[in-house]
């Protein structure tokens, strides 16, 4: 029974897809600052009272699949601070870019009228997250995304996946520990070129399993272990450090799970950040907080298993709708503040940054659903010289600087969203699986209309000269 309703919930899920590849629009274009004539990075492209949208990238460009049977609904391009651009699908024009001017609401104005309301940025906060077990959904939902999921220096990609997942959450008031469920539906590109020659992963998935207290990386040979056996380590490490259950499950879900012990925006909130109202600006038509996150008393931490990831201070912005207080997008950096964590920070990653956190929200059915992550961090490979001859300070500089420090982002973007409890509870019958490593075969149907982050033009430079040197990882 268990196998049959799986397979009906999968033959659902490619109906839903071939339905939609019958008749698709590609919309197309770039978006540019009126003034400035600069190009607008994450600003959010979507059809008017529907889930379907994506984001612009760091060039201001965008691509966008669109069933033909939303021709006549409203595409919607906003970004907080720009008035809105608004026009009928079948009217869009992919060949004229696309101009916001800025929109401002004065916050002298605002104040002089907020009665009864909050005034400063902290009370704006603690309104908001009072306010999370109404604005956030509170019964079971699914949501298919993209997943971007890269690696590199400053020099090169040394790895990128991509798939389409599947996320199943159960409601804002359950613990995402206990019940939140990922699923690596299918992939688009797997490419590896990482150098396995670094033993820090090695040495710290024996320290986790063979509880070695004795153990010395140092000691550790690269030619007495088994290449197979690094490349273990390496998964399990890449899992351990920025996979997807960590992302979802984890402290940097600073929304989501601001009702779990120990959060970040949880009841102590004050205690580790400090927030300052800016100012007021406008989102699609609606006045929008932006408020200043700063550190407080004490250092930020995220109790990471195995690894010293305390002594940060948090600063950024958060965007918070006035009329209702539902948080809009939140963007969250933890800077090492105490001397063990600049220490380290210096030491093996060579930046005080040590995450970069970007989450904007999509309002439906008056919830607030995930509609875009970003998330950055720096990774130690440690891949070090391996010759014997005499180098010069600066060819070592130029190793050091350009090939030893990593770090990894990934990118997802939400698009449909799944309440209907019947074809959820038959979706949680069938198995998950999370790992972005498994293999799975290259569905070229599936792709075609699925709707994706559009690269950059530097990444899409750097991801062909990957695919040049790099075959589809298979392992």
């Amino acid at each position: 029974m268990k196998s049959q309703l799986a397979k009906q919930f999968i033959i659902y899920c490619f109906c839903l897809f071939s339905m939609l590849s019958f008749s698709q629009t590609e919309l197309k274009n770039k978006i540019v600052d009126f003034t400035t004539l600069m190009p607008i990075e994450s600003a959010s492209i979507y059809i008017k009272n529907t889930t379907i949208g994506t984001v612009s990238n760091q060039d201001g460009k965008f691509v966008l699949q669109v069933s033909n049977e939303l021709q006549l609904d409203t595409l919607i391009i906003s970004s907080i601070g720009y008035k809105s651009f608004k026009i009928p699908v079948n009217e869009f024009d992919n060949t004229e870019e696309i101009y916001l001017e800025e929109d401002i609401a004065a916050l002298d104005e605002i104040i002089l009228i907020a009665e009864n309301r909050p005034t400063t940025g902290n009370d704006i906060i603690l309104k908001a997250i009072e306010r999370l077990s109404e604005n956030l959904p509170d019964s079971a939902y699914i949501q298919k995304g993209f997943l971007r999921h890269k690696e590199r220096n400053s020099k090169e990609f040394k790895w990128l996946i991509e798939s389409a997942i599947t996320v199943y959450d159960s409601g804002y008031s359950s613990s995402s520990e206990d019940h939140l469920k990922i699923n690596v539906d299918q992939v688009r590109k797997s490419y590896d070129l990482r150098d396995v020659d670094s033993i820090f992963s090695y040495y710290s998935y024996l320290k986790r399993y063979e509880n070695n207290r004795k153990l010395k990386a140092k000691n550790l040979k690269r030619d007495t272990i088994k290449t197979s056996s690094l490349v273990k380590a390496i998964k399990w490490n890449d899992t351990r450090v920025n996979g997807l259950e960590n992302l979802f499950k984890g402290k940097l879900n600073l929304v989501r799970n601001s009702n779990a012990a120990k959060a970040l925006f949880g009841e102590n909130i004050l205690d580790k950040h400090q927030f300052k109202l800016d100012t007021v600006l406008v989102d699609n038509d609606r006045k929008i907080y932006k408020i200043q996150i700063s550190d407080s008393k004490d250092f930020v931490g995220l109790d990471t298993d195995g690894i010293f990831n305390e002594g940060f201070k948090a600063q950024g912005w958060v965007y918070i709708y006035w009329d209702n207080y539902a948080i809009k997008k939140i963007e969250y950096e933890l800077v090492a503040a105490s001397d063990a964590q600049k220490s380290r920070s210096k030491t093996l990653f060579g930046t005080q940054l040590n995450h970069k956190l970007v989450m904007t929200y999509m309002e439906y059915n008056d919830k607030m659903y995930p509609n875009y992550i970003y998330y950055e961090t720096p990774k130690l490979v440690n891949v070090g010289l391996k010759t014997s001859e005499k180098l010069t300070e600066e060819e070592k500089a130029k190793y050091y600087n350009e090939e030893r420090f990593y770090y990894t982002i990934q990118e997802i973007l939400f698009s449909d969203i799944i309440e209907d409890d019947q074809i959820i509870a038959e979706a949680l019958l069938a198995d998950w699986d999370s790992d972005i490593f498994a293999p799975r075969p290259y569905d070229k149907a599936f792709w075609k209309n699925y709707n994706i982050l559009l690269e950059s033009e530097e990444d899409e430079q750097l991801i062909k000269d990957l695919s040049k040197r790099a075959s589809l990882f298979k392992q």
